[in-house]
């Protein structure tokens, strides 16, 4: 019999949040944390806006030492760690120097590409001769399993650690792994999440593909528009999240707070088929994906309160609405809330699956909708299938039971989870 899995910590490092209570606030309140980079500008960029998240020295000072953040220039891996710190400590663990390995507890941390500045700079040592410069952090912060590394050692956790990549389903995938783990005994807690790192050298590319707007650089707050009739593109975001899973006897055990309960979830790919390509999700694979989620988890589709889509403001959006109805089976009469984080974010890559989950959880743990803001104006192709009222403009204070949430990422990989409302009574 499959153990049952809680929530029992929160982290989040996002451009309009960090820390969860400023992220739960800018949340309720529609809040973008989107802004103008003159940076971009000047290297030619189309999109010159981004969701980068304000993070401080003083700030970065409270949780790395001078020493750990010595020519440290890791955003992604700097995001996933003050992230990860804080969900361990929200989950009332604590944070030792000095201590045993937890062999119970393990990590599974993603990402997309890491250290991205750091590699460029140690390519310029190398080319100039001076590999002797290039310092004892370089190979800790390119490597893909950086981050996964790296809190390991912060949080001496013994048990699996390791660091996945799945494009923009990097987070949901972790978490869903993750939860497995538990499920299967293997562990008693997890340390789940992801996170992206920022800058040109990683935005680039998306600029070339021209898939980014460029027509909001005047009024960034406005530009990221999901499943609006002026959506002309998705805006770079970064950040991380992170969330601490825990077998439900050894949370009832310490006594933990719980935020929610995962059902069930599935992952599984398009093949690159059937209209599926690198870029393009495969429909069947991702009605198949839903489906699979909601067998899993147990429950019919009617139980499901509110959809986080994944919604990136591109002519996909349509499309992706299209195969949430197919899958569950809803009339353009009764389709649930659903919402798109990356409205006030912008699409934040391989952290933006964790960061996603937080906001869906949050949604659980605090009974509100968060507003899918500049969507004033709804696609036509999207109020065919759905109607106005399913998309929230304004922040909505209900009791919210189920929150079912999709990532869907390059290479035609999908990723869905079921959260649910924790209730001890129910035991």
């Amino acid at each position: 019999m499959k153990r049952r899995v809680v929530i029992t910590g929160l982290g989040v490092v996002a451009p309009n949040g960090t820390g969860v209570p400023h992220f739960l606030e800018a949340l309720k309140q529609g809040k973008s944390g989107i802004r103008y980079y003159q940076e971009l500008a000047d290297l030619g960029f189309s999109c010159c806006i981004g969701g980068i998240p304000e993070v401080s020295d003083a700030l970065k000072a409270q949780y790395l030492s001078p020493l750990q953040l010595k020519n440290f220039n890791s955003s992604g891996i700097l995001y996933g760690c003050m992230a990860g710190m804080d969900a361990w400590t929200d989950a009332g663990l604590n944070i030792e120097d000095d201590c045993e390995p937890d062999y119970d507890s393990g990590i599974i941390f993603g990402t997309g590409t890491s250290g991205v500045d750091k590699f460029r700079e140690a390519i310029y040592k190398l080319d100039e001769g001076r590999v002797k410069r290039l310092g004892s952090t370089t190979v800790a912060q390119t490597m893909a399993s950086g981050i996964s590394a790296y809190l390991g050692g912060i949080l001496a956790c013994g048990n699996q650690v390791s660091t996945n990549s799945s494009a923009c389903s990097t987070g949901t995938e972790a978490i869903l792994m993750g939860a497995e783990r538990i499920q299967n005994g293997k562990a008693k807690r997890m340390l789940v999440g992801s996170c992206s790192d920022h800058g040109t050298y990683l935005w680039g590319g998306f600029d070339a593909m021209r898939v980014m707007t460029y027509k909001h650089n005047d009024s960034p707050e406005t530009g990221s528009r999901p499943m609006s009739a002026t959506a002309s593109g998705f805006v770079p975001g970064s950040g991380a999240g992170a969330l601490v899973l825990e077998d439900l006897d050894s949370a009832l055990e310490r006594g933990a707070m719980i935020y929610a309960e995962i059902l069930g979830g599935h992952l599984n790919a398009g093949g690159q088929r059937k209209g599926g390509t690198m870029t393009a999700p495969n429909s069947e694979a991702v009605q198949r994906c839903i489906r699979s989620a909601l067998q899993d988890s147990g429950i019919d589709s009617s139980e499901v309160d509110v959809i986080n889509g994944h919604l990136t403001a591109t002519a996909k959006d349509s499309a992706e609405i299209e195969n949430w109805k197919a899958a569950l089976k809803f009339d353009k009469n009764n389709f649930p809330a659903i919402n798109s984080l990356k409205a006030m974010t912008g699409h934040c890559l391989a952290a933006a699956g964790s960061i996603e989950c937080v906001a869906s959880i949050l949604q659980i743990h605090h009974n509100f909708i968060f507003p899918s803001i500049n969507c004033e104006d709804v696609n036509p192709a999207i109020l065919e299938l759905i109607g106005p009222d399913a998309i929230p403009q304004k922040t909505r204070f209900k009791t919210i039971d189920t929150v079912i949430k999709a990532s869907f990422g390059f290479g035609d990989v999908n990723a869905c989870i079921v959260f649910k409302k924790f209730k001890k009574e129910q035991l």
